[in-house]
């Protein structure tokens, strides 16, 4: 439940983003349109990312492939379906994150043992990506300009956390989450850092006046948020979530 609303955090962010740069670059933008369309991405994202899954697991149950090149096939599918919205994008949304994220579950949910396997090999790509894009970025970043402005981006950071912290909360109004749950997810979505990372040097890009302060802030973020959000989530959970012992006995019984 949390990775997908962090997902749908994500495309929300995202368009939200889209629409305030297309206002600075003088653009006609349809913001009730730009609203409307976010369940649309939503569902195209998870038609082709289901289309795209049901042929991936056909071709790995049809042919002998191996584990590293299924990884590089499910990458290639994931840049294509990321590039296919980028041309659609003029006339038809679409939600490429989402579609990755579904083509991952239908395959964990299709072929557990392959899932994780591949899980497994993305981990090791991860680690090289990661520190690839966050130097890029940490390059790019006045170290000093950062630093004038370290209160005022304080400031701003603690006021966004406390207005998403109440947005979590009431998003789970209703559900049969306890009280000690709805706290755990208010802090599972508290780190801020990989969609910070790809969208706070595109101002400093535009040439936008106040490019460097973005990304500063941008940074600051990253810096707060994802060690105390991973220190909450680590500490919180242990006091606060329980077992599924069903779940486990399942695991076990699978393997």
């Amino acid at each position: 439940m949390i990775l997908t609303g962090a997902s749908v955090d994500d495309v929300v962010s995202i368009t939200t983003f889209s629409i305030f740069r297309g206002m600075y670059g003088g653009q006609q933008v349809n913001y009730l349109g730009s609203v409307f369309s976010i369940p649309l991405q939503f569902i195209l994202g998870i038609l082709m990312g289901l289309v795209i899954a049901i042929i991936l697991i056909y071709l790995f149950k049809r042919f002998n492939i191996r584990n590293t090149e299924k990884t590089l096939i499910i990458l290639a599918s994931a840049v294509m379906l990321k590039n296919l919205r980028d041309v659609l994008s003029t006339w038809v949304p679409i939600a490429a994150l989402v579609g990755v994220m579904v083509i991952g579950f239908v395959i964990l949910e299709k072929m557990p043992e392959l899932g994780m396997q591949l899980s497994s090999k993305f981990d090791k790509i991860w680690i090289f990506v990661e520190i690839l894009l966050f130097v890029l970025v940490g390059a790019q970043v006045n170290i000093y300009l950062a630093a004038s402005f370290a209160v005022v981006d304080m400031t701003i950071i603690l006021i966004g956390l406390a207005a998403h912290s109440a947005g979590v909360y009431l998003a789970l109004a209703g559900s049969n989450l306890i009280l000690q749950e709805k706290i755990f997810c208010i802090i599972a979505y508290m780190p801020k850092a990989t969609v910070q990372a790809a969208i706070g040097v595109i101002p400093l890009s535009m040439a936008v006046a106040s490019g460097q302060e973005v990304l500063a802030i941008a940074v600051i973020a990253i810096l707060f948020t994802a060690p105390l959000g991973a220190m909450g989530v680590r500490w919180y959970s242990e006091k606060a979530l329980k077992v599924d012992e069903n779940a486990v006995s399942k695991e076990i019984m699978a393997k």
